[in-house]
């Protein structure tokens, strides 16, 4: 199967799963937002705001997808996956702003003197969200990893921190509710939720910052790639190894040693297969450009 074949069938893959997540984010927060005004919970109205923040993301992962699934052409030789790291970090950067919204609703809430105690409705609400979105993470991580996509593993990990963020929700809520006197519990469950938005957030940045200002791969993955091209017939050493990340692939440039007796096509024959597996069994490689090299004679 061609690469641009196979990127068009995860493309469709992912499409199904983030529009499945877009309905059952606008259901959850739609359920939440009742379930915690009706049940006047802070806590779940808070994690209501975060479920729609997941809607948010989901459309940016279906229009941006519509860009990055593109294969290579003129202007863009090496592809358009930058894009979905750019929508990957804005996916990020939106959670972020969510947490630090909700935080100052919540410090304002435990300075409040007057706090309504919750109601069970607004437990249950929290409860169903846990499930939801810990099944929806499940299955979009899948698809996520079977397509090396960082922006829909992204947007899983948004998934999970909405199920992550309910869990003290939903403890808050049930110990206010038991205990009317423990009202303060849930300002303090909402306050809670933002430090899992933002760890979720962080997670979810830092490699894409990484990968946009041209990080190569770490040691144990370059060692990785020098072994698999010394281990081809013909190459007796390989060496100037360089890698830079597009999207969730991994370019490669190195230089390999040959006999320098042979000719050119069989230094040429032997770089096509130092290239195919690398591809075939390096660690994300998708693009491998090779450098030959007289055997002793190593380049700068």
């Amino acid at each position: 199967m061609s690469p641009h074949r196979a990127l068009q069938q995860h493309a469709a893959e992912v499409r199904r799963v983030t529009w499945w997540g877009l309905i059952i984010n606008l259901l959850l927060s739609a359920l939440k937002f009742a379930g915690g005004i009706l049940g006047s919970s802070q806590a779940v109205v808070a994690d209501a705001i975060h479920s729609l923040s997941d809607s948010v993301t989901d459309v940016a992962v279906l229009v941006g997808l519509r860009f990055w699934s593109k294969p290579p052409d003129e202007s863009h030789p090496h592809g358009h996956r930058r894009i979905e790291t750019l929508v990957t970090v804005a996916i990020g950067l939106l959670l972020a702003a969510v947490a630090v919204g909700l935080a100052v609703g919540a410090l304002r809430g435990l300075r409040r003197l007057d706090l309504p105690s919750p109601e069970w409705i607004a437990f249950a609400a929290a409860v169903v969200s846990i499930g939801s979105k810990e099944w929806l993470y499940r299955w979009t991580v899948a698809v996520g990893r079977r397509a090396r996509s960082s922006a829909v593993i992204a947007n899983a990990w948004h998934h999970r921190s909405d199920a992550l963020s309910s869990i003290p929700a939903a403890v808050a809520v049930a110990g206010a509710a038991f205990h009317p006197a423990w009202s303060f519990l849930d300002p303090l469950g909402a306050l809670i939720v933002t430090l899992f938005i933002l760890q979720a957030a962080w997670r979810i940045v830092k490699p894409a910052l990484w990968e946009l200002v041209d990080t190569g791969a770490p040691p144990e993955e370059c060692e990785e790639i020098l072994r698999l091209a010394e281990e081809t017939e013909g190459v007796t050493n390989a060496h100037a190894l360089r890698t830079r990340y597009v999207g969730p692939g991994m370019h490669v440039d190195l230089h390999i040693e040959v006999d320098p007796e042979i000719t050119v096509r069989e230094g040429h024959d032997i770089s096509e297969k130092v290239k195919s597996r690398l591809i075939d069994q390096g660690p994300s490689v998708i693009d491998v450009v090779v450098h030959l090299e007289p055997e002793g004679d190593e380049g700068d």
